[in-house]
């Protein structure tokens, strides 16, 4: 059965992931960029595929555990964070990884 919902992107292979006590922070090898987060920027992190597969469904999680919190206001938060982490190159859209990868063009043929 088919996921339905917008699709996660994905860590970037380069990207690593050091949790520490008030979030984390990521790392770069490709492009040497530091990234630091807070509690909730780990979270999202950690839900991020293989987790999770989609938006709606990470979003879901997130305001299951933050009862405080409205899912309206986790959508915009989540999807500002996920611009900021593609932006720095730290996760790849799918879009990004079928065009890095050639064998997607070929499968689509």
């Amino acid at each position: 059965m088919a996921q339905r919902g917008t699709p996660l992107p994905l860590p970037a292979p380069a990207t690593i992931f050091k949790p520490l006590a008030e979030g984390g922070v990521l790392f770069s090898t490709e492009s040497e960029v530091y990234f630091g987060v807070n509690l909730i920027g780990a979270r999202i992190w950690q839900l991020l595929p293989p987790v999770t597969a989609t938006f709606e469904e990470l979003c879901a999680k997130l305001a299951a555990q933050y009862h405080d919190v409205n899912e309206a206001q986790i959508q915009r938060d989540v999807r500002r964070f996920l611009d900021d982490l593609i932006s720095n190159a730290l996760v790849v859209t799918n879009s990004a990884k079928d065009e890095a990868d050639p064998t997607v063009s070929e499968r689509t043929r």
